[in-house]
């Protein structure tokens, strides 16, 4: 794919090392004597960086790379303490990546590690995500007389624990992976995301079994023919579980799909 990231002039390039402490995702290092990228997927390509190189080495460019992986950074930053920890997560959030910041902190929920303290008051992530809180709809219009919604649901069950790895539904079919929350903060669910698509749903949170879901969804990708998958999840960190769990499946099925992300607020909003 083709993204913003840094770029090291090897010429400018001294080896003073000022620009490695002030990348916390890890992704350069000092070799042979210059600052190298030492992978594409520790770069977000925001340029903390820069600001620290005294000799102007270092500038954003757009090519192609692999894409930036958020869960690589957290298992690379996870040992080196809180500090390092919350350095990441403030870059993230004083850089707008509230995306990668909602990942980041369902990664450390997960693993039960404490989170820095640091101001979220910018940040929409909704966490942690058993806050409570009330949501007022917008008024709606009523329906036309005699109308009725239909259903897009074309299968069941839909509950993961419940599916048939071998139901022939699921053969060339487009996936929908949804969190149980969904359908209930999108308003459109049936008409934007079920439409055409076989649905599974699960919660990564509460559901016992997450070994089972990926083992389930692992012997759907290898041997189902998936045409394409999409998820649809909330906007709270515990939610972010599900494209975990996905990228699990595919890794272990060994089936490369592109994955569609929906996140919804708990106003009900595409994010």
């Amino acid at each position: 794919m083709k993204r913003e990231i840094i770029e090291i002039d090897e010429e400018l390039c001294d080896g003073c090392g000022q620009c490695v402490p002030s990348c916390p995702e890890g992704a350069l290092q000092i070799l042979d004597g210059k600052a190298r990228l030492i992978s594409d997927l520790f770069c977000d390509g925001l340029g903390a960086c820069i600001g620290d190189c005294p000799r102007g080495a270092i500038s954003i460019e757009e090519r192609e790379s692999e894409p930036y992986d958020e869960a690589r950074v957290m298992e690379n930053i996870i040992g080196k303490g809180p500090e390092t920890i919350k350095a990441h997560l403030e870059h993230l959030r004083d850089h707008g990546e509230m995306e990668y910041l909602r990942e980041a902190l369902a990664i450390l929920y997960e693993k039960d590690i404490p989170v820095p303290e640091i101001e979220f008051s910018e940040c929409r992530c909704g966490c942690p995500g058993s806050e409570a809180r009330s949501i007022q709809p917008e008024a709606e219009a009523e329906p036309a007389a005699g109308r009725q919604i239909q259903s897009r649901l074309r299968q069941w069950p839909v509950q993961l624990h419940l599916i048939n790895p071998n139901a022939p539904y699921l053969e060339n079919a487009d996936l929908l992976i949804s969190a149980d929350c969904v359908p209930f903060a999108f308003a459109d669910f049936h008409r934007r995301f079920m439409e055409g698509r076989v649905v599974i749903t699960l919660c990564p949170k509460l559901d016992s079994g997450i070994e089972d879901y990926i083992r389930k969804l692992t012997e759907i990708f290898r041997n189902r023919n998936i045409r394409s998958v999409t998820v649809a999840r909330m906007e709270v960190p515990c939610c972010g579980g599900i494209e975990r769990i996905v990228e699990k499946a595919l890794s272990d099925s060994g089936v490369s799909r592109m994955v569609r992300v929906n996140v919804i607020s708990t106003g009900g909003d595409i994010l």
